[in-house]
């Protein structure tokens, strides 16, 4: 899972930055949670200062009682959910991977380079 903060400084610019990537054992909506606090926890961040959250359409992200917006609703009542339209370019990846055989083996490599580097 990657989890990328964007936030405000103190000249009032938005800033958008990357935390981090957690290796998650499954995708259930609390396992994630788990996650996102661990990772905050490491930074010294908290939800309750989340005021907005986006994720993908899956039902473990949004579901309205379950979700993984609803977990973190419960602790932070401002953070509020926004569909995230860059899983809409993850989509468009993957299909382009599909056709193309380069790009694939590309992406393969940039993925095992990752792998032994965070190893």
């Amino acid at each position: 899972m990657a989890m990328v903060l964007r936030y405000v400084d103190k000249c009032g610019i938005v800033k958008e930055r990357f935390v981090g990537l957690v290796h998650v054992t499954e995708t259930s909506s609390s396992c994630l949670k788990s996650s996102i606090d661990s990772l905050l926890a490491k930074f010294k961040l908290s939800l309750k200062q989340v005021r907005g959250q986006g994720y993908d359409g899956a039902s473990n992200m949004r579901g309205e009682f379950n979700g993984l917006q609803s977990l973190i609703m419960r602790e932070s009542r401002s953070a509020y959910y926004v569909h995230c339209f860059a899983h809409q370019l993850q989509l468009v990846t993957v299909a382009v991977v599909r056709k193309h055989k380069g790009i694939s083996n590309f992406l393969t490599m940039i993925h095992s380079l990752l792998n032994m580097v965070g190893g």
